[in-house]
């Protein structure tokens, strides 16, 4: 089966372009299939100049949210293939070795196993996982400056980590495997999600077919995710896309009923108003 390391790009070409010269000698890889997701800089212009007969560059319609890019990016495969392993992964991203990438990619030939996954290091800390929260998990992580301590109740401890690998609810969504197939049998990412969420709603879909996913705990990838200091409307519409994709996963994939999702919405707006006024006055005093 063929091995299919897809990076979805959005304005950052020169990224892609490092990550391109880590794995483009890989005999592993047999294609790399960049999705533009409708970047409104020139990355896909720029990318596309790139000529090389491992190197697709293809670009959507327009800018619909990762799982769309996802999706764009499977069906093309798809289209192209039978079936293929598939790497999906943002253009930030430091594999550590092609040797680790054949071990990741050998994993989803196990039974029962949907995604496999490394261990990422971002900012220094581990993002091993997590578990799929409860409605009531989700409302006491809105409690904004008291969510942090909540959240990490949906953390696995230590001792879940001390085999070569671990079974988890959920992995981050930044680089992780599966079979193009696997993708379409799970009815493919939720595209009413713009952003966040999209591994929980992907890990309920795994659920309903039975399939695990499998976190390396001996592979690390590096996720060199950039650390801006973004306006207050910005950080505040961030903030929105965030819930909006919540209150989504907790209606239709974690069955919170009608007083949850209120709690869920008020929660919700009362974090928004304390944040505004925190981030009104953080730019003010910037200013």
């Amino acid at each position: 089966m063929k091995l299919v390391y897809m990076i979805i790009n959005y304005n950052d070409a020169s990224s892609v372009l490092d990550l391109w010269n880590q794995i483009k000698d890989y005999t592993s890889i047999d294609e790399v299939l960049v999705v533009d997701n409708h970047s409104s800089d020139d990355s896909f212009s720029v990318l596309k100049k790139i000529k090389q007969k491992k190197l697709r560059v293809i670009q959507t319609e327009s800018n619909r949210g990762y799982g769309s890019a996802i999706n764009y990016g499977t069906n093309d495969v798809l289209k192209r293939y039978s079936d293929a392993y598939i790497v999906i992964s943002n253009a930030d991203i430091v594999v550590s070795s092609e040797k680790d990438l054949i071990t990741l990619t050998k994993g989803l030939e196990k039974k029962n196993v949907g995604i496999t996954a490394p261990t990422i290091i971002e900012h220094g800390i581990k993002n091993r996982g997590w578990k799929l929260p409860t409605p009531g998990q989700d409302i006491l992580e809105n409690l904004v400056y008291f969510g942090r301590k909540f959240q990490k109740k949906r953390m696995y401890p230590e001792s879940h980590y001390q085999k070569k690998t671990s079974v988890v609810d959920v992995v981050s969504g930044c680089v992780f495997l599966m079979k193009a197939s696997t993708i379409r049998d799970a009815g493919y990412f939720d595209e009413n999600v713009f952003l966040y969420y999209e591994e929980n709603i992907m890990a309920r879909k795994l659920e309903t077919l039975q399939l695990k996913s499998v976190l390396y705990n001996d592979i690390t990838f590096v996720h060199n995710h950039s650390v801006s200091i973004d306006k207050s409307v910005k950080r505040l519409n961030k903030y929105k896309i965030l819930k909006k994709s919540q209150a989504y996963f907790e209606k239709y994939y974690n069955h919170a009923n009608r007083f949850e999702r209120f709690l869920l919405w008020l929660t919700n707006w009362i974090s928004y108003g304390i944040l505004a006024i925190v981030y009104f006055f953080q730019d003010r005093i910037k200013s």
